[in-house]
């Protein structure tokens, strides 16, 4: 028996049931589809392209060791499975699940609907903790959990699959200026986990919201969970090995490592999300926030945000930051987010799209559930409205980050690098070698907090919340942990309610 197994976000041989499974069942074509369609669309970007191309090229040799050569197409995946079934005549396709963006979900439809009609047999399998067609969030931890423990799946010795042509793949996105991006592949991804569990971790719980430490002490896995050059279960696996190594020990790992598994735990808690309700990509989740911002941007402030050019020092730098580097760290992200949202008051959806091309390691499922928590229209979630000064002053005490991405405040004293309109020499720079602020930092945040509030009086916005929270809140206890919630009962003493809030954002 002949058996097609489609890459898609899980660009790896080891923990790879889709791979495993047809390995045991007789020959496997392995295939990935470069789709220009989906490269054509606008939450897309050169330094993904690169980095997927490079997973691939990797993913390739790493079949090719096994004895089953990787085809790669450049094409629609319909057309791409009608040549190869005309070629070869399988009759069944294994795949794992992907919670991906509305685009792919139209495309597996058609998928779907082809293996219909010519009588193949199409399975996803799960790779992650998300859970297909789950009605609530009540004992969803508990299954999450319990895929996490299983034990990882290997490819059978002796795999076997008939040597095809490939398609010689064109840049089909624009190459982007991303110097410091992250490569792909999965070695790379091994190496950063193995660095990260045994020597950059241990600071991690501390170190993880500054963009001064986090960028040694986060473990940078985010774009290889991303696409599945390292699956979640093998990194909270070597995560829970690492942890009973160091139990008892009085040097930070401890609550480091158990920081880590937790974030692993939030990345699909969020994906969940999209899971159950895709449409959220496009449309607040609570319907009444809807109408809230313009949804036509202010092109000035939409294009000072993306540039970094806003004027407020820790924005600018973190985003120039995020240009040349397509990662940040988890704080950084939701405060430009926030920034985007409230104080310059500028549709998610918009500016979603512009982190979403930024972030090498962009995940759907994560990015536009994360969008709408830090702009407030969850309708569940604290409204969260940071102070770019005071996260500048917090996270950057030194103004060395500041500095570095954001020259051309040298001539700023240190005390006002953060916010140099206070400066009495600050005539010397803004308008000059550096804009002015675009917004009042304090009344813009002022305005907006007006706002938002405004929207969640009334009957009518708490019973649609109730909604949203049934289906989509976490079920934590007071440490951060998942529980389960089952029937609606009470919950017990020492269990919060349900809420977000503390998680804003993933990087890892």
């Amino acid at each position: 028996m002949t058996t097609l197994v489609w890459f898609k976000r899980d660009l790896r041989v080891a923990d790879h049931a889709a791979l495993a499974r047809a390995a045991a069942m007789g020959d496997v074509i392995p295939l990935y589809v470069f789709e220009p369609e989906y490269w054509a669309q606008p939450d897309v970007s050169g330094r993904q392209f690169d980095f997927v191309r490079e997973s691939v090229e990797e993913l390739a040799r790493d079949l090719a060791a096994l004895g089953v050569p990787l085809v790669v197409r450049v094409g629609r995946v319909v057309d791409v499975l009608s040549d190869l079934r005309d070629l070869l005549g399988f009759e069944s396709i294994l795949s794992h699940e992907e919670t991906g963006s509305a685009w792919t979900y139209a495309r597996d439809l058609d998928v779907a609907s082809w293996c219909r009609a010519n009588s193949v047999a199409w399975e996803e399998l799960a790779q992650s903790g998300v859970v297909r067609r789950l009605n609530g969030r009540d004992g969803w931890a508990k299954q999450r959990n319990a895929f996490l423990r299983l034990e990882q799946v290997d490819v059978p010795a002796g795999t076997t699959g008939p040597a095809l042509p490939s398609d010689i793949v064109p840049r089909l996105v624009a190459k982007d200026h991303c110097p410091e991006r992250q490569r792909g592949g999965r070695q790379m991804a091994l190496s950063l986990l193995g660095s990260f569990l045994t020597e950059r971790g241990q600071t991690y719980r501390k170190d993880m919201s500054s963009p001064v430490t986090g960028e040694w002490s986060c473990s940078r896995l985010s774009p290889y969970l991303a696409f599945g050059c390292l699956s979640g279960r093998e990194a909270a696996q070597a995560a829970a090995v690492r942890q009973r190594e160091v139990k008892g020990t009085r040097e930070g790992w401890g609550g480091s490592l158990k920081s880590f598994q937790a974030r692993l735990a939030w990345r699909d808690h969020f994906m969940q999300k999209l899971e159950d309700e895709p449409g959220l990509e496009h449309r607040c989740l609570h319907s009444a926030y809807e109408n809230m911002r313009p949804r036509t941007p202010d092109a000035a402030r939409l294009a000072a945000w993306e540039k970094g050019e806003t004027g407020i020092p820790f924005v600018d730098a973190c985003m120039r930051y995020l240009d040349a580097t397509g990662w940040m760290n988890f704080r950084m992200r939701s405060m430009l987010m926030a920034v985007a949202s409230y104080h310059l008051w500028l549709d998610w959806r918009v500016t979603g799209l512009h982190l979403a091309r930024q972030f090498t390691d962009f995940e759907p499922g994560i990015h536009w559930p994360q969008s709408q928590m830090q702009s407030g229209t969850t309708g569940m979630n604290t409204v969260r409205i940071y102070n770019p000064v005071k996260q500048g002053k917090d996270q950057d005490p030194a103004g060395t980050f500041t500095r570095r991405w954001c020259p051309e405040l040298a001539p700023v004293p240190d005390q006002f690098l953060q916010e140099p309109w206070a400066w009495e020499g600050a005539d010397k720079v803004l308008g000059k070698t550096y804009p002015a602020p675009i917004v009042d930092v304090l009344d813009a945040a002022r305005q907006a907090r007006e706002k938002v509030w405004a929207v969640r009086r009334g009957g009518a916005f708490r019973d649609e919340a109730k909604r949203v929270i049934h289906k989509h809140a976490s079920r934590k206890d007071s440490q951060g942990h998942f529980v389960d919630d089952r029937d609606g009962k009470r919950r017990k003493a020492g269990v919060t309610p349900a809420k977000d809030s503390r998680q804003i954002g993933f990087d890892f």
